[in-house]
């Protein structure tokens, strides 16, 4: 028999519904439930062959966890390695380097430090920042928020120069980006799970989050050459990045889809939030996902950091490129994300 394990935060329909469907499907051959941790011991076994990882983002204690079992052998989705290495920014730089649009954008240093750090740590750091030509390079208005933030947490628009400097103000700790606003036409949040299956879903980013006015099921959405731009993008940004559940969202402006956030490994799944279509949708195409991991082999992972970062086997390359003198499309061979730039240098 193998295990199952759902970890968790406030959410409830999403993960009752994928055990549920786990459950039926796997006929006591595979059985699914919510993970319970206390103290873990360093030389335990892994008590689930898979774990699908909603929360520990949010909780260090989770993803030490979760790294842990990694070692043993688990599966692990989304990989805790690569998330916590992630972030937000090196993404945008590498969707284009991969030939997705991406507004303009802009790291920010911090506005406040960690205690210790004094003036002297900090001799690098231009001071003032050169704030007109950040705002020359990525206009008005732009979109402040953090490079490694989800949930729409901490994001505000900005007009002038002055309430640039009035919101950074409030930032505190937290390393900002600065982004160009896409007055968009249209908007998309997408779902892709196991780097392939791909949902486009209407969505408006002005109604209140987890509202449940945000999602609009309309299959004709987007014109049939858009969609297809979309499906391309989101895959490969998600076959790029390694994660197998995750969010891509476009603001759409003039027929061009910009990528504005696709570092969403634990997107909202919840009924009353997406409603009962995506809801389906989403736990059937998970499902689905547990049990192709559950059945591929593995070898032995080495004890070394790239075979945690790359633990699946080698499976053909979803991102496509386009070649300048040709326009041919051209799908590289089977590859790694290390291979596409994501790993360290």
């Amino acid at each position: 028999m193998k295990r199952v394990g759902i970890l968790v935060g406030r959410e409830n329909t999403f993960p009752e519904a994928l055990i549920r469907n786990i459950n039926e499907r796997g006929k006591g051959a595979v059985t699914a439930d919510f993970i319970t941790l206390g103290g873990i011991r360093y030389d335990a076994p892994p008590p689930y062959d898979l774990i699908i990882d909603r929360i520990s983002h949010e909780v260090p204690f989770y993803r030490a966890t979760l790294k842990r079992l990694a070692l043993e052998g688990a599966v692990i989705i989304n990989n805790p390695f690569w998330w916590s290495a992630d972030d937000k920014f090196f993404n945008f730089s590498l969707a284009r380097k991969l030939g997705v649009a991406i507004p303009r954008t802009v790291l920010l240093p911090q506005k406040d430090y960690i205690k210790g750090i004094v003036s002297e740590s900090l001799r690098n750091l231009e001071f003032p920042l050169d704030w007109q030509a950040i705002i020359d390079y990525v206009g008005l208005p732009a979109i402040m928020k953090p490079f490694d933030g989800g949930g729409w947490k901490n994001v505000s628009r900005v007009n002038t120069l002055e309430e640039l400097i009035t919101e950074y103000d409030q930032t505190g700790t937290l390393c900002m980006t600065l982004q160009e606003f896409v007055d968009f036409d249209q908007f998309v949040r997408c779902y892709c799970i196991g780097q392939e299956e791909v949902m486009i879903m209407a969505y408006d980013p002005r109604k209140p989050y987890l509202s449940g006015e945000q999602y609009v099921y309309d299959p004709d959405y987007l014109a049939p050459e858009l969609k297809a731009r979309v499906i391309k993008d989101v895959r490969t940004l998600c076959g790029a990045l390694g994660y197998d559940i995750n969010t891509v969202e476009f603001a759409i402006k003039d027929g061009v889809p910009y990528a504005i956030d696709f570092m969403n490994p634990a997107p909202d799944a919840e009924l009353q939030s997406v409603g009962e279509f995506y809801h389906g949708w989403v736990t059937e195409a998970v499902t689905n996902l547990v049990f192709k991991r559950l059945g591929e082999t593995t070898e032995r992972s080495r004890y070394r950091w790239d075979a945690f970062l790359n633990p699946a086997p080698a499976r053909t390359e979803v991102v496509a490129s386009v070649s300048e003198q040709s326009g041919r499309t051209v799908v590289p061979k089977a590859s790694s994300r290390k291979k596409s730039g994501k790993a360290k240098e």
